[in-house]
């Protein structure tokens, strides 16, 4: 145990070096320099051995096929996609903040969804999945409409969990640490929406693993309740959102139409995820999820923690 336990430590220390001389080397960088640098380790790793197990059988459900069914060239383009995403975070500290968000786009017509909304004094809760480049857009949202909060997942060392809530406070966000992990910080969060301001969830992975059961792509999965309940309880507006990726350094968002949440958590939340669900299957490359979601390929001790918390 103790050996498991050092080499855990080991393994943070060296990821938290890692992240730290991105933001260092990769920040001054010229642009097309590291871009083609992450380019290339995308596709290198995307084609090796035929890309990363889960982050295939992620995509096979999303395209409706069996993992070694999903074309090479999704698995390529996909974690090109998902390298391009590090290469920008990376960069961005170092970027005139104007600048960056003239490289983003939200159509009028789905900008106005947030407008009615806040201008009819009510809270907005963007809820999106990790798709593209969710801290520029929120650098765009900051660029038009000032801060926005937001959470951060508890992640080790602490030295590194601090880098990340420092980048983004450095782009304008307000930052809420989840507690331990475990639940978001409900109360601050739906202060801000009754203040009538903007709050950006990511909505597809169940990081408290206490999440609203729901159908996704036609298999079961759990996702997080927050942004249905923090809707609720405000009288906010829930709006789905996506970003995805155009010709570097460009990148392009949506805003779905309010999702009703009269029907309560469950039924919100479900919309929720066929809302994600019709964005990522016209942007499968750009959705980065390269963990376990759905409940057939969470581990045994996973099942076992939700079975005692139910």
């Amino acid at each position: 145990m103790a050996g498991r336990d050092l080499r855990v430590r080991v393994s943070e220390r060296i990821a938290d070096a890692g992240y730290a001389a991105g933001w260092t080397a990769l920040r001054f960088a010229p642009d097309a320099l590291a871009r083609s640098l992450f380019d290339q380790a995308g596709a290198v790793v995307g084609r090796r051995h035929g890309g990363p197990a889960q982050f295939r059988a992620n995509l096979a459900r999303v395209i409706g096929t069996t993992p070694g069914e999903v074309p090479d060239e999704l698995v390529v383009d996909a974690m090109t996609s998902y390298l391009r995403y590090w290469c920008e975070a990376f960069r961005l500290p170092s970027m005139d903040p104007a600048e960056a968000a003239g490289n983003f786009d939200l159509p009028a017509a789905d900008r106005a969804r947030i407008d009615t909304a806040l201008d009819c004094g009510r809270g907005v809760v963007l809820a999106l999945p990790h798709s593209g480049n969710w801290d520029m857009a929120g650098l765009w949202l900051v660029q038009h409409y000032g801060t926005f909060a937001t959470v951060a997942e508890r992640l080790k060392p602490e030295s590194l969990f601090r880098r990340f809530v420092e980048y983004r406070e450095s782009l304008g966000f307000e930052i809420f640490p989840l507690s331990g992990g475990e639940q978001p910080p409900y109360g601050e969060l739906a202060a801000r929406l009754r203040d009538g301001g903007i709050i950006c969830l990511l909505g597809d992975r169940d990081l408290a693993r206490q999440g609203v059961p729901v159908t996704f792509f036609g298999e079961p999965t759990r996702m997080p309740a927050g942004p249905a309940k923090l809707a609720i309880e405000t009288g906010a507006a829930l709006i789905p959102a996506h970003v995805w990726f155009l010709d570097a350094p460009y990148s392009m968002a949506s805003c779905g139409e309010e999702i009703d949440v009269s029907g309560g958590v469950a039924a919100a939340t479900q919309a929720m995820a066929t809302a994600f669900e019709r964005n990522i299957a016209a942007h499968p490359a750009d959705w980065h999820m390269l963990q376990p979601l759905w409940e057939a390929d969470w581990s045994a001790a996973r099942r076992a923690r939700l079975g005692e918390a139910t």
